[in-house]
């Protein structure tokens, strides 16, 4: 097997946010202990946003506070504003902040009721509170290949995006197909631009996709260049603001399934069969 590390993370805060039905905090707690008993180093966990946006994440803390985080997995919360910042530093189980921002302004509306001055001057707020924490921040592109609503796109409106982020300091970027319009070859050309431009960045993917298009798409990815890979177990869901029909998170499954093709040792666990049906379970209980 080839040791080419790819960094990948779960996404589980994904893949329910979505669901109608609010999953029970206990449940919550154990899938997540399940995944780190699977090794998963890097797990998008929670997020600390309204609960009128986000009822199923209302419980965010109630949930880390049954996690007892080892010293080398990454916790990753999502946070839109000062005062979600402010919660998640809060909780030691809590490791990065993670923060939307996007190449649509339309999409940022909807997703965050902000406008991209706004949005940006957050980010700058959120930055030092993650310094002045010692907490780490990934800040992840929204519509980075392309959006529904005709908003302006292209590869420069793009570069200056990531650069504009980068000039705050910032080291990890994860640039994200938020309705999974990009067919495999624009992730590949979009992915070696914005390699070729970006120094001292780690640039990541958090794609959406349908199942039968996923590891074209990884692979598209990775022979890119891109080493770090956002998935959800069985592929479940879907940004719920983003279009009516949600398009769910690459399977982590088929992740694998694709490293393994360039003969990438896996990062996680050779079998996931467990956790997959808990999770299968859960979004079928409480969808």
């Amino acid at each position: 097997m080839v040791n080419d590390a790819v960094k990948l993370i779960e996404c589980p805060r994904d893949a329910w946010q979505g669901l109608k039905r609010q999953i029970p905090t206990d449940l919550k707690a154990r899938y997540l202990r399940e995944l780190i008993a699977a090794k998963f180093k890097h797990i998008d966990a929670v997020s600390f946003v309204s609960p009128k946006a986000v009822p199923q994440m209302a419980d965010s803390e109630s949930v880390l506070e049954q996690i007892d985080r080892p010293p080398d997995v990454e916790i990753i919360g999502i946070v839109v504003n000062e005062k979600g910042a402010e919660r998640a530093v809060a909780m030691p189980a809590v490791t990065t902040l993670g923060y939307p921002y996007s190449v649509s302004e339309t999409f940022l509306r909807k997703n965050q009721n902000q406008s991209p001055e706004q949005s940006c001057k957050i980010l700058q707020s959120i930055k030092t509170t993650a310094d002045d924490s010692g907490r780490d921040l990934v800040v992840y592109i929204s519509m980075a290949f392309g959006n529904p609503y005709g908003d302006p796109w292209d590869s420069e409106k793009l570069h200056a995006t990531v650069a504009k982020i980068a000039d705050l300091g910032i080291r990890s970027i994860s640039l994200a197909d938020t309705v999974g319009l990009a067919p495999p070859l624009v992730i590949s050309r979009v992915v070696k631009s914005v390699l070729t431009k970006t120094a001292n960045c780690e640039i990541g993917l958090h794609m959406h996709s349908r199942r039968n298009d996923a590891a074209a798409k990884v692979l598209a990815a990775y022979d890119a260049g891109c080493r770090r890979i956002d998935s959800a177990l069985g592929g479940l869901g879907g940004c719920p603001f983003a279009q009516d029909a949600l398009v769910g998170n690459i399977p982590t499954e088929i992740v694998m399934e694709a490293l393994r093709e360039r003969g990438v040792e896996s990062p996680v666990a050779e079998s996931l069969a467990h956790p997959l049906t808990m999770n299968l379970a859960i979004a079928s209980e409480y969808s």
